[in-house]
């Protein structure tokens, strides 16, 4: 009994190694098939990726000629490396990032190589038993001083890998110099290598597709709140269909997106310190206010906050009656939508850097719908239908209410942004030879009207405040517009 029962586990492990070796192939091949696939979807979410890694194999070859060039090579021998070494550290995907690593890479090669050099020959003077302790202290002193400092924010996020560099370059000189009287050479030698490499890097990052890190800073606020706003736009109608049980079928997306929002603040303050290091570029003068986009997307993340708490309303298993959901349907519905609408048009003013004040006019209404949810919940007609009926619309009412006060900080954070970068202002230009006597109509000054001749005038100005709410203008029609620009 014994002997059968090893001949049947030996016959099945052999047959399972028989059958693990014929679907080794198809298991490669689909490994294989999915790998590209991730390679091909990489490439084309943002095909910079790919810019990016050729400029990094171009940088990397041309320093690499200080090696395979025998008169380079004569001249700085084996400390050609750090050129090489400089590259591969230094590179980085954005203009902002690869300048900032390579000025601090260079200063603090450059500073710390003239400490090192000063402590070697002032050692010198202390005799032979001296020398080895008065370096040891110098390295002591230096080492726990930079250490110290980079626990500071300011200079941990702008000047923490100079620090390191800074260390390191100190400690290198100071100490091999104890051993090689040629210190000096050395010195130079690194700081000249390095400053090839970190050269390289900074020119091809620049003139090779330049990827601007303030440009993205600018594209994910923009994009963020807009996200927020596409959440606000559908959550009325969406809300109030559960509510009196019906089933939406749409997509629902646009419900998602608002999530990105609330991870956002680490890729934010790495663009924003990337984009301080970037010369001008573009649409961005030198020392554009990066920091007032981080107020913003601040600004941003809390709306987002209370946009998860409409959402966990909205997938809440205890829903408001369909009695409640009536009495406040209208109201929310209208202020859910108008705030959405102020925060699409607020993202579209950030992208194409104008004065938003076309939002103006959806603020006010979304305020207007707020004052009217206040004057409901403030009413008696909650006294006869039972308490936790209640809740949920109420929950989801005071919600969009803080929602209505985060939408206009926003706005007057973007006024401030505005009136920093010098956003272009916007105006609606009427034809005075078309216009049709007592046709009258209260517009915003920035507000585009919806008609297909309708013109603007885009003009240069400073943003000292936002507009006035009560601003009139003629109104013409749509024959009477005129053109200017």
């Amino acid at each position: 009994m014994e002997v059968g029962s090893g001949s049947g586990d030996k016959a099945g492990f052999f047959t399972q190694g028989r059958w693990w070796l014929k679907a080794l192939p198809a298991k490669f091949k689909a490994n294989m098939v999915a790998m590209v696939r991730n390679i091909k979807k990489l490439g084309q979410d943002d095909p910079r990726r790919v810019i990016h890694s050729l400029k990094v194999g171009l940088a990397l070859t041309l320093v690499s000629m200080f090696y395979y060039c025998q008169p380079l090579y004569s001249n700085f021998g084996v400390t050609a490396m750090w050129a090489i070494m400089t590259v591969v550290v230094v590179f980085e995907f954005s203009v902002g990032a690869t300048l900032g690593k390579g000025l601090n890479r260079g200063m603090a090669t450059l500073m710390a190589g003239g400490l090192g050099v000063g402590a070697h020959h002032l050692a010198n003077l202390s005799g032979h038993i001296g020398e080895p302790i008065l370096l040891g202290f110098f390295v002591f002193l230096q080492a726990t001083i930079s250490t110290f400092l980079r626990f500071f924010p300011k200079i941990k996020s702008r000047y923490d890998y100079g620090m390191l560099i800074f260390i390191l370059t100190f400690s290198l000189i100071s100490v091999s110099g104890y051993r090689d009287d040629e210190i000096l050479e050395f010195a130079h030698k690194r700081l000249s290598t390095i400053s090839i490499g970190g050269s390289a890097c900074v020119i091809i990052s620049t003139v090779v597709c330049p990827v601007w890190a303030g440009e993205d800073l600018h594209n994910l606020i923009a994009l963020n709140i807009e996200k927020l706003g596409n959440f606000l736009e559908g959550f009325g109608d969406e809300y109030f269909k559960r509510t009196g049980g019906e089933e939406s079928k749409d997509d629902k997306k646009f419900l998602e997106g608002y999530k990105s929002v609330l991870n956002s603040k680490n890729s934010e303050e790495s663009l924003a310190n990337f984009a301080a290091w970037e010369p001008g570029h573009g649409r961005f003068p030198f020392r554009h206010p990066w920091k007032l986009y981080l107020k913003v997307g601040t600004l941003a993340r809390e709306c987002a906050y209370r946009i998860e708490a409409l959402n966990g309303c909205l997938n809440a298993d205890i829903q408001a009656s369909s009695e409640v959901g009536s009495i406040i349907q209208e109201a929310c519905t209208n202020l859910s939508i108008e705030s959405g609408k102020a925060l699409k048009e607020l993202a579209l003013a950030i992208k194409i850097m104008v004065q938003p004040s076309s939002a103006d006019s959806h603020i006010e209404n979304a305020k207007s719908a707020a004052k009217n949810i206040k004057s409901l919940l403030k009413s008696g007609i909650w006294e006869d239908i039972d308490l936790l009926k209640v809740i949920p619309g109420v929950t989801v009412a005071s919600i969009l209410i803080d929602v209505v006060t985060y939408t206009e900080k926003i706005s007057e954070s973007i006024y401030e942004l505005a009136s920093k970068a010098q956003f272009k202002s916007v105006e609606p230009t009427l034809s005075p030879k078309k216009l049709h006597s007592g046709q009258n109509q209260s517009v915003k000054s920035a507000q585009i009207v919806n008609c297909p001749d309708v013109g603007i005038n885009v003009r240069e100005s400073t943003l000292p405040s936002p507009p006035s709410e009560n601003s009139s203008a003629p109104k013409a029609s749509k024959q009477s517009m005129g053109v200017q620009i």
